[in-house]
């Protein structure tokens, strides 16, 4: 698979986590588009139709991440989003997409703990395209 032509979207509050995460996913080849708030993701996405987003759940309110995803696969239910936070160390609270009434309302295909290997976010980038493309 190309990954030459394959655009990321990466939405953190964080700016830290999100240069971080756009050197990383820059260095599997992928462009990136980078947006740091919730309202910021959702103007590039009335221009753009990214093939992937990464975006963190706590950003202006503690459901923006939801509400992002849930706006993203209205637009575009094909486009995989990839929930990254840290929701679970900082407030306890985990969320289980695998779980039929939590994946009627969690418009997410992944949901990672930040701090998540290179490798494996990879892997899991990899798997949705190739799952998108097939």
């Amino acid at each position: 698979m190309s990954t030459k032509n394959k655009l990321i979207l990466i939405v953190d509050d964080d700016q830290d986590y999100l240069y971080q995460m756009k050197t990383r996913v820059e260095s599997f080849g992928f462009q990136t588009l980078l947006a740091e708030s919730q309202k910021e993701a959702e103007e590039l996405i009335e221009k753009t139709k990214p093939d992937l987003a990464i975006v963190d759940l706590m950003m202006e309110n503690e459901d923006s991440g939801f509400i992002l995803c849930y706006k993203m696969k209205k637009k575009y239910p094909e486009v995989p989003i990839i929930i990254a936070t840290g929701v679970a160390a900082e407030t306890g609270i985990s969320f289980d997409i695998n779980d039929e009434n939590n994946r009627k309302w969690i418009k997410a295909d992944r949901f990672l703990e930040k701090g998540i290997r290179k490798e494996k976010l990879k892997e899991e980038i990899d798997k949705l395209l190739i799952k998108i493309n097939s």
